[in-house]
């Protein structure tokens, strides 16, 4: 009896055509190059790097980070080297590396967003796409969150735009409203979402009575947060059937991935499991694609949105 012919694991997002669907998380392996150490970058379908300010960001007070039961809570608080400091330095790592690169870019304020991107427009061809982290406050508004906001969503996609690369938008799921920040997202211009960010969350030392955290909150990440993440997933496509999205939350295995197909994704992103494991992305790849073989797949988009049929 012959083996089941390998799944085609391409996907499109957007204008951008990926080799596979997985990708790295912003801010879980550092500028991405790192990983290199551990595995050809060029076998993902992308890495996308921390997110980057048009300044250099030192990032919040210590301690950043704390595990819980099922994942961690993270107050790093965006710390990076700037936009023209990571063309400088990171991007000629990365592109040695062979990797597919998106760039992940924030600001305080719309005209820092609009900053990043322009500054970002010079990059070579080998950045694919700039995901617009609109999950950050927005000093403007009270340090609401940009994602939150149907008009600062669109404010930030559309300036975000000038980095000359298809846009993403990376939301965020602690809102009720977020199918319809997609969609919002989507008319300003991005050509996928991200869904979604951490959760907001505190944890309080028990010697202190203080905020452990150095910030006192944090983003909560890691496999207690899967099945909220695959139901934001769920809830974005269900109303945006037609928006590529791209889910994160909680994956460690490859069929986590396929539970995000059948909800809605086209592609995911690996987070909080590369802090365990350097190599997690390219085992989760492994693991995901040998799920599609037994399933007999031809095509992994057939998963696409299949929990909605």
């Amino acid at each position: 009896m012959k083996d089941a012919p390998k799944t085609n694991l391409a996907t499109e997002i957007g204008s951008v055509s990926l080799p596979n669907p997985v990708m790295t998380a912003s801010g879980t392996s550092g500028q991405g190059a790192e990983l290199a150490n551990y595995f050809d970058l060029s076998l993902l379908g992308a890495i996308v790097v921390k997110s980057l300010h048009i300044e250099p960001w030192p990032g919040n007070p210590s301690p950043r980070l704390h595990p819980t039961p099922a994942g961690m809570i993270n107050s790093v608080g965006l710390e990076g080297p700037g936009v023209r400091e990571w063309l400088n330095n990171d991007l000629p790592l990365l592109e040695e590396a062979g990797a597919r690169i998106v760039v992940s870019i924030w600001g305080r304020t719309v005209e820092e967003f609009a900053q990043a991107a322009k500054e970002l427009a010079q990059a070579s061809k080998s950045v694919i796409a700039v995901e617009v982290n609109a999950s950050c406050p927005n000093l403007e508004d009270r340090k609401n969150l940009f994602a939150h906001s149907l008009e600062a969503t669109k404010e930030v996609v559309e300036v975000s735009l000038a980095a000359e690369r298809p846009c993403w938008a990376k939301l965020s799921p602690n809102t009720p409203d977020l199918p319809q920040i997609a969609a919002v997202a989507k008319k300003a211009g991005a050509e996928a979402v991200t869904v979604a960010n951490t959760l907001l969350g505190m944890t309080i030392d028990l010697e202190t009575r203080k905020p452990l955290l150095g910030a006192g909150r944090g983003g909560v990440s890691g496999p207690a947060v899967k099945p909220i993440a695959v139901r934001s997933v769920f809830d974005t496509y269900a109303e945006n059937p037609d928006l590529p999205i791209i889910g994160v939350g909680g994956i460690t295995k490859g069929r986590d991935v396929s539970e995000f197909m059948m909800a809605g994704a086209a592609a995911i992103q690996v987070g909080t499991a590369t802090f365990a494991n350097p190599r997690a992305s390219k085992k989760i790849l492994k693991e995901f694609s040998k799920w599609c073989k037994d399933q007999s797949l031809e095509e992994m988009n057939q998963l696409i949105g299949a929990a909605h049929e």
